[in-house]
């Protein structure tokens, strides 16, 4: 079982293979100084046009477990290193719990950012899952990293409580006597194991970061504990009465988890203020960015970079834009035509929808309904023009 902050046995690395000598090579003729000049004019242009034509390298992460669904293989995920490669080698049915809560926390940030002009967009077959836009250490990283984290604390949690791990079950320090607002209770039935939770999240999703050791590390450790806390923060008493007739004069108690919206809905919340910060000068802690702006708190996420206006493709900043996106014509807020696309205006396509209305209840044991048609506007935001989109980008 893993222990609180327990050192794991260090995986046993290969000897390194000698390297081979080097071969002595004859000298040749000498070049003039022309061709020399040449040569190396057109070895930098090799070189820029190398650097010009291949793409960024984008940092992969554990997040790609997500994809993987029950084909958890530790030395084929790409992204962990090797503190986290050991923890997979040795929890596998825990792999696969990691793997089940990144799938609900992505699909929570999606909901949450439904309405938004980044939206929590993944990319199918892409090892970075987000792609560039986590590069920059902006609001929505922070909320990724929040909720990431937060969601491998649910699964796990939810996995032990539910007997699907060997290495952890019920929460075993609820036990004896209680009191709340009520009174008197016993802790009895099965408790959620969020201390083993907690614990292996943060050995599991703090390894990278604190192998790099630099500013952004700082700020998504302080985001992941975010993320941890928060699900600790929705954890609720469950109690069954005893007594006649049902009176609670003897309750038996239990603490279990709230759904993970909760989580997500209070996390969005953070996102909303979230703090811009810097890094001090020792690089072990945070201070505000601008003269008059408040210090962050335990509690809150923070960034370091402003973010994109996600109008508009940006390759570089990972912004995939708005171009194409669903709208609403009335709305004032985010998801409003106005806001969504950015003052490009929208298109309006008119369009016939089929539901399932007016089912009734057929003894035994049907339900009929009738297919009823509705035809509706539908507005999608309308593409940059093309020198518009050049300028941006």
């Amino acid at each position: 079982m893993l222990k609180p902050g327990g050192a794991e046995d260090a995986a046993q690395l290969p000897p390194r293979r000698a390297r081979a000598p080097v071969p002595t090579l004859a000298p040749g003729p000498v070049a003039p100084d022309g061709a020399r000049a040449s040569s190396r004019l057109g070895l930098a242009c090799l070189l820029l046009l190398l650097l010009l034509t291949l793409p960024a390298r984008v940092d992969t992460s554990w997040w790609y477990i997500g994809a993987l669904g029950a084909r958890v293989i530790c030395d084929n995920i790409p992204g962990l290193v090797s503190r986290q490669r050991q923890l997979c080698q040795r929890y596998p049915d825990i792999m696969r719990s990691v793997g089940e809560g990144a799938r609900e926390w992505i699909r929570e940030c999606q909901h949450q950012f439904r309405h938004h002009r980044w939206n929590c967009t993944t990319l199918d077959r892409d090892h970075t899952v987000f792609g560039r836009v986590m590069l920059r250490s902006s609001r929505e990283a922070a909320f990724v990293y929040a909720i990431s984290s937060a969601g491998v604390v649910h699964a796990i949690t939810r996995a032990c409580s539910q007997g699907e791990l060997s290495v952890c079950s019920c929460d075993p320090y609820t036990r004896g006597r209680h009191h709340d607002q009520r009174g008197d209770f016993d802790w009895g039935g099965c408790s959620d194991n969020i201390h083993y939770g907690v614990r292996f999240a943060k050995a599991f999703v703090d390894a990278k970061e604190k192998r790099l050791k630099d500013a952004r590390a700082l700020m998504n450790l302080h985001n992941n504990r975010c993320g941890r806390t928060a699900v600790r923060r929705f954890l609720k008493l469950e109690c069954k009465c005893h007594g006649v007739s049902g009176s609670c004069t003897l309750r038996t108690c239990w603490r279990a988890l709230s759904d993970f919206r909760r989580t997500g809905d209070y996390l969005r919340r953070r996102y909303d203020g979230a703090v811009q910060v810097t890094a001090t000068q020792d690089g072990a802690n945070f201070t505000a960015a601008r003269q008059g702006y408040r210090r962050a708190t335990r509690t809150d996420l923070v960034y370091f970079d402003n973010s994109p206006d996600y109008c508009v493709l940006d390759k570089a900043a990972g912004s995939l834009g708005t171009a194409g996106r669903v709208c609403s014509k009335t709305s004032k807020g985010t998801d409003g035509c106005e806001i969504m696309c950015c003052g490009r205006g929208y298109d309006t396509t008119r369009v016939t929808r089929v539901t399932q209305c007016e089912c009734k209840f057929h003894w035994c044991c049907a339900v009929r309904c009738k297919e009823c048609r509705n035809t509706v506007d539908v507005h999608t935001c309308k593409a940059p023009k093309k020198a518009e989109w050049l300028d941006q980008t």
